[in-house]
């Protein structure tokens, strides 16, 4: 099915506004009947973990129609929950936030008629999910260390990884910090390593957060 993927690009278009907003608005209505569920999260790099996960379960989110679609950052969850929340699309929602941005996304789903409150059951029960702190945080403990070293190796990236880690600003840092940070000093490398990452995991050792996440969609 490939509605989910043409209609990611219409959402995020539509989101963003300006001149190409309403054009894309009506290539987002008129796909939306092949979506079942809209799944935000913060970047490609979530979205990439995501799926990732989905394949190893033998599950392929395109075709069930489970469209996962990058906010391109927190700060524009409110805008995507106007398009295709209750007063837009009125499509089934779910996410993925860091533990960061959990109140501004909690604010912005009460904001828009989703009621999140403790009385609720929290964002989780909306399919809301947190990671603590962030994706990459997780997925680095569920492995371990060594275990991301090994990937960074498989990937060729030993070298890169010790001249980063020989910076005077990383010396005295623990190695999960300094392997935290090398993944965000590329373009893409986050998304990159957040495959590679899945691939490698136990599948009894999912972060939480992810695993919850697939479950509920």
């Amino acid at each position: 099915m490939d509605g989910p993927r043409r209609f990611r690009p219409a959402l995020a278009a539509w989101a963003a506004g300006g001149a190409g907003a309403d054009e894309a608005a009506a290539v987002a209505r008129e796909l939306a009947g092949g979506v079942r569920t809209v799944v935000l999260v913060e970047g490609d790099s979530d979205q990439a973990a995501l799926e990732a996960l989905a394949a190893r379960r033998g599950r392929d989110l395109d075709a069930e129609g489970v469209a996962v679609v990058p906010l391109g950052g927190a700060t524009n969850i409110g805008r995507f929950l106007d398009v295709c929340g209750p007063s837009g699309l009125g499509l089934p929602l779910a996410g993925l936030c860091d533990i960061g941005e959990e109140r501004h996304f909690r604010r912005h789903l009460e904001r828009v008629g989703l009621a999140s409150g403790p009385a609720h059951g929290g964002p989780e029960a909306l399919g809301f999910h947190v990671c603590d702190a962030d994706l990459e945080d997780e997925l680095i403990r569920a492995l371990g260390a060594e275990g991301v070293i090994q990937v960074i190796e498989a990937q060729g990236e030993s070298r890169p990884f010790r001249t980063f880690r020989n910076q005077p600003a990383q010396r005295e840092r623990p190695v999960e910090h300094q392997l935290r940070r090398f993944m965000g000093t590329h373009s893409g490398r986050k998304a990159l390593y957040a495959r590679a990452l899945v691939a490698h995991l136990d599948l009894a050792r999912v972060p939480r957060p992810l695993e919850r996440l697939l479950a509920h969609v």
